[in-house]
């Protein structure tokens, strides 16, 4: 998988408000930008983006994000102001604030072999370099929100996770409580439980999905746990966001499951799929062929 050098020169003039990004990361798990990069087109989605600092008082690695669209998007972010390029859309998930960057000295110690000072905004990285940047990000990036299934983004490559974003509404207790008393603890789009799952384990256990629209979030806007609230699974709550910048409502995700053959709140008890085996066994590969249905013998 590629991954690139995103440059930030704080001291031009440009008009990315970073502090407002952070918080927006630290509140959603995401902040997509337009970032400026000569040659964007041949920079495939779904590379990591790490983000350097360069200014005259501050230097160091700021965060991480994911190519989301390279080369497709109309006109230029001023993170790279004046330089003749065409844009990426980057999702970052993983930002320090202004100040706590990963410095010079720990860059230069842990990777020596990188030219911090020369890198230019674009680059592609050494997949050897990059594979011990995100050890140190690792250690030195913010602190993960303590989710249960999440990982660090960046800790991991962009491949191997699938990012969900999770907002201050979906963490918030009271809001859950609310959400939870009303639809109950089964996954709203597939009918799965943890508890009937996991037993005593998986009680009161499920992800709660935000279904309203960043963009549509305002200082005037008031949560209602029930209507802008319902309990998804990991694996729904994850198709809920994948692929799209507006999560897809529920509806979509039923429609999607029903168009891929899955039955809602269907179980098969461990005998039942035991016996679907023992029958394809019996019919043979052709048998279960769709255009090849079964009959006898000639």
């Amino acid at each position: 998988m590629t991954a690139i050098f995103l440059v930030w020169n704080q001291d031009r003039e440009d008009d990315w408000n970073y502090t407002s990004v952070v918080v927006q990361v630290q509140e959603t798990g995401q902040s997509h930008s337009e970032w400026s990069v000569a040659g964007a087109a041949g920079i495939p989605d779904g590379s990591d983006a790490w983000l350097l600092l360069r200014g005259k008082n501050w230097r160091g690695l700021l965060g991480h994000g994911v190519v989301i669209s390279a080369g497709r998007c109309p006109g230029p972010r001023s993170g790279a102001p004046g330089r003749p390029s065409s844009p990426l859309i980057v999702a970052f998930d993983s930002l320090l604030p202004l100040g706590d960057q990963v410095g010079p000295e720990i860059l230069s110690t842990n990777l020596p072999e990188v030219p911090w000072n020369d890198v230019r905004n674009g680059q592609v990285m050494d997949p050897a370099a990059e594979a011990r940047v995100r050890d140190l990000w690792r250690l030195e990036g913010p602190a993960p929100i303590q989710e249960t299934t999440f990982p660090l983004p960046g800790s991991y490559p962009a491949w191997a996770v699938s990012t969900v974003v999770v907002n201050r509404y979906e963490r918030n207790p009271e809001a859950r409580r609310a959400c939870i008393a009303h639809y109950g603890t089964s996954c709203a789009a597939c009918g799965f439980s943890f508890e009937i799952a996991y037993g005593e384990a998986g009680r009161d256990f499920i992800d709660v999905h935000h279904t309203v629209p960043f963009s549509m979030l305002d200082s005037n806007y008031r949560l209602d746990p029930v209507t802008d609230l319902v309990p998804l699974c990991a694996n729904c709550h994850a198709m809920a966001h994948i692929g799209v910048t507006t999560p897809r409502a529920l509806s979509e995700l039923r429609q999607m499951l029903a168009g891929a053959g899955f039955m809602r709140g269907q179980t098969l008890r461990p005998a039942e799929v035991e016996s679907q085996n023992e029958a394809l066994r019996i019919l043979g590969p052709a048998r279960t062929d769709p255009g090849h249905p079964p009959g006898p013998e000639r």
